[in-house]
C-alpha cells in the first residue's frame, strides 16, 4: 500500500496538481473541531512534524508565498528552479550559481522554532521531522540526520545531471568564486544543480515512502510554517487525518487542509511554538 501511494504521490502529473483539503475521506466527512493545540501536543508521544519555509523566515531566509516571499516579491523567479530551462538555459544557469552563491542558507542560525522542534526529540516525542526545507537548520538545531526526512533535498550538496553524482556544494561554491560561473560535473562533465527538487523533477520514492509511514504511524500529525499547496508533500496531511490521527496546522495564512485539523494556530511561530511544546506549565496564555 505505502509502495504503490509512493509511487503515484512521486508522478510528475501529481507533483504538478494543486488539491483541495481531503475533508471527505472513505465516503465520509472528517470534521474539524477547534481546540487548543497545546492540549492536544502535551500529551501526544510519537509525532511527526511537517515543516515549510515558514520556519526559517526568522533566520533571514524568505518564505516563498508569503507577503515577503521570494516569488511574491519576484514571480519570475520561479524559472530558476524549473528544471527543463535549467538544463537547457546556459545564461539562467549563470544567474543561478551567482544567487545560489549568496543564498543566506550558508550563512543562517537556527532560530526559536527550530530549537522548540529539537526540543521534541530531546523529549523523547519526535517520531519523525518531514521537511519541504533544504537549509539543514533542523540538524543544526540539534535533530539527528535520521530522524529528518528531507522532502526536497539539500542545498548542501550539488547533484550532476548527467551522472547524478553528488557532492558538498561548498566545492562548487569555491569554483564559483574562483571565476568559474557554470561549474560542470568533474566526474562526467555534465550539468550540476543543487541537490533540491526543481520543479519537473519527481520526488524520491524512498523519501517519500519514509514521509508516508511517518505520517500514518504516529499520535499527532504537527504542521508548521507551510502553505500546504506543493504536492505531493501536502497530501500528507490529508492521510494522517484519514488515519484518525489529530492534526496541528501552525501557519500564518489559512492552507487547503484547514478543516481536517483538530486545532489551527495563526500565532508567529518563533514564538508560539516553543510555548506550544514545552512540557509542564506555562505562563502565556493558550489558544
Amino acid at each position: 500500500m505505502t509502495l504503490l501511494l509512493a509511487i503515484l504521490l512521486t508522478s510528475r502529473y501529481y507533483q504538478s496538481t494543486h488539491l483541495a483539503t481531503l475533508a471527505h475521506v472513505e465516503g465520509r466527512t472528517i470534521v474539524c473541531v477547534t481546540g487548543d493545540a497545546r492540549a492536544l501536543l502535551v500529551p501526544a508521544r510519537r509525532i511527526t512534524v511537517l515543516t515549510g519555509a515558514g520556519v526559517s523566515t526568522d533566520s533571514g531566509i524568505p518564505d516563498y508565498r508569503g507577503p515577503n516571499g521570494l516569488w511574491t516579491r519576484e514571480p519570475g523567479a520561479q524559472r530558476f528552479v524549473d528544471l527543463d530551462l535549467y538544463r537547457h538555459d546556459d545564461a539562467l544557469r549563470r544567474e543561478s550559481w551567482r544567487r545560489r552563491a549568496a543564498h543566506p542558507a550558508f550563512s543562517a542560525a537556527p532560530n526559536a522554532a527550530h530549537r522548540a522542534l529539537a526540543s521534541l526529540h530531546q523529549q523523547g516525542r519526535l517520531r519523525a521531522l518531514l521537511t519541504q526545507n533544504v537549509d539543514g537548520l533542523h540538524q543544526r538545531a540539534g535533530v539527528p540526520d535520521d530522524h529528518v526526512v528531507q522532502l526536497h533535498g539539500s542545498i548542501g550538496q550539488t547533484e550532476s545531471l548527467g551522472c547524478g553524482e553528488r557532492r558538498p556544494m561548498a566545492e562548487a561554491l569555491a569554483r564559483v568564486h574562483r571565476g568559474d560561473d557554470d561549474p560542470r560535473c568533474v566526474r562526467c562533465g555534465g550539468v550540476l544543480k543543487s541537490a533540491t527538487v526543481f520543479f519537473g523533477q519527481p520526488l524520491d520514492i524512498r523519501i517519500l515512502g519514509r514521509a508516508v509511514e511517518a505520517a500514518c504511524d504516529c499520535d499527532l500529525f504537527l504542521a508548521v510554517g507551510t502553505s500546504l499547496l506543493v504536492q505531493p508533500v501536502a497530501s500528507l496531511v490529508g492521510m494522517a487525518a484519514r488515519e484518525g490521527i489529530p492534526v496541528v496546522i501552525v501557519n500564518a495564512a489559512p492552507t487547503p487542509y484547514d478543516d481536517v485539523a483538530a486545532a489551527l494556530v495563526r500565532d508567529p511561530i518563533g514564538e508560539t511554538l516553543p510555548r506550544l511544546l514545552a512540557l509542564g506549565d506555562v505562563t502565556a496564555s493558550d489558544s
